[in-house]
């Protein structure tokens, strides 16, 4: 039985492009695999915990000389991993804060960077790989080649770099200058968010359309 894990970040709410295009993404999904189960996690809303100095070493500390706080730390991770694990295709909804990803997506990265269960750390080969992993994401800017903050957006082209030890193999998929209908200034660029949106609403809506549909 095909299963979906469906993550958003957001801390904006309804108001959040990402939350709507993983939102449409997932209804698309569900239609073109009935019943498929679906896992849902919210980091925006219920943030995993950063690796600090208390529990952050459970990766580096054989389990069996774990601290208290390490073997919780360790039980996360194996619980985040387990999630990707059972999943045949994720949905993540990444929005761009700061120029960044959001840190509570670092803190979802970091866990899954676990030795034994997310890579062999014998040969380094990612344990995680073969899944659908598509990445929605929402910029309130543009930046665009030729635009002045060409180059600013730190989150998209991070994210296969922070994950390629997994063996996961994020696909984007962009709407940009959200912030355009909210933002007085920028009232000029809503045309271009508009097509933007649409852009990516389309490819959304053709993830799982069967290759005779599409044709």
């Amino acid at each position: 039985m095909a299963h979906l894990l469906h993550i958003d970040s957001s801390i904006t709410g309804e108001r959040s492009v990402s939350r709507r295009l993983t939102a449409r993404a997932a209804a698309a999904w569900r239609a073109a695999h009935p019943g498929g189960t679906v896992t849902y996690r919210d980091l925006g809303q219920s943030p995993v915990p950063h690796l600090d100095a208390a529990g952050g070493l459970a990766r580096m500390v054989p389990p069996d000389q774990h601290t208290p706080e390490q073997r919780a730390s360790w039980q996360l991770t194996e619980e985040l991993v387990g999630e990707v694990t059972r999943a045949d295709t994720i949905l993540l909804g990444l929005p761009l804060y700061n120029y960044g990803a959001p840190s509570v997506v670092k803190s979802w990265v970091d866990h899954l960077i676990a030795p034994g269960i997310a890579y062999d750390p014998a040969t380094g080969a990612g344990l995680l790989g073969g899944r659908e992993f598509v990445v929605l994401v929402s910029r309130g800017g543009g930046y665009g080649a030729g635009t002045p903050k060409e180059g600013w957006d730190h989150a998209a082209p991070w994210l296969p770099h922070g994950i390629s030890m997994t063996g996961l193999e994020p696909r984007f998929i962009c709407a940009e200058l959200t912030l355009a209908p909210v933002n007085p200034a920028m009232a000029e660029l809503i045309p271009l968010h508009e097509q933007s949106l649409a852009s990516a609403e389309r490819a959304v809506d053709e993830l799982w359309v069967p290759a005779a549909a599409a044709a």
